[in-house]
């Protein structure tokens, strides 16, 4: 672990870190790993990687652009705009396949460090808004079942106040670092 940490502090690629990280714990550990596999959420895994599919076709047919002419309303090259692109986004599509597919835009943007911190913010507290906002939610939620009912206006009575102040504050907050 101290390795793992070291290696995201020198600045070394998360995935590389990440990859050689796990391969050592598995190599060193008496755990046999027939008996860590068997605790692999498959369905889990499967859904991350059609999201990848399915947000590569996105780009490549070009629909990212295409959206985000749609959401030029919004003057996403603001600290405000991209923070309503990105809560809008993130709970149409979820906040994870939103920051897949607003990424390509970032760097295009007046100020992309700016946009970087306001992309991560905004895809972070807009996963607050809706149950579909955040696929950590959605795993939350799946993994209850049977211990707890949360249904989709529960979620809204508590997220849709918190989701928006909390990005209120983000927004505001970067808004005012950024000048």
């Amino acid at each position: 672990m101290a390795g793992v940490l070291l290696g995201f502090v020198a600045g070394l690629p998360p995935v590389v870190v990440a990859l050689v990280g796990a391969s050592l714990m598995l190599l060193t550990r008496a755990v046999n790993p027939k008996r860590l596999y068997v605790r692999v959420d498959w369905t889990l895994l499967a859904l991350f990687t059609g999201l990848f599919v399915v947000v590569a076709g996105v780009e490549k047919a070009g629909l990212a652009e295409r959206m985000l002419r749609v959401l030029e309303p919004l003057h996403p090259q603001s600290v405000w705009g991209l923070t309503a692109v990105t809560a809008l986004l993130s709970n149409v599509v979820s906040n994870v396949p939103a920051v897949m597919v607003l990424k390509s835009a970032v760097p295009h943007l007046p100020r992309p460090e700016s946009a970087w911190l306001t992309l991560a913010m905004a895809s972070t507290l807009a996963g607050n808004l809706t149950l579909p906002g955040s696929l950590a939610t959605i795993i939350v939620i799946e993994r209850a079942k049977g211990r707890a009912t949360v249904s989709f206006l529960d979620f809204l009575k508590v997220g849709v106040p918190t989701g928006l102040s909390s990005l209120a504050i983000g927004a505001a907050w970067l808004a005012w670092v950024a000048r």
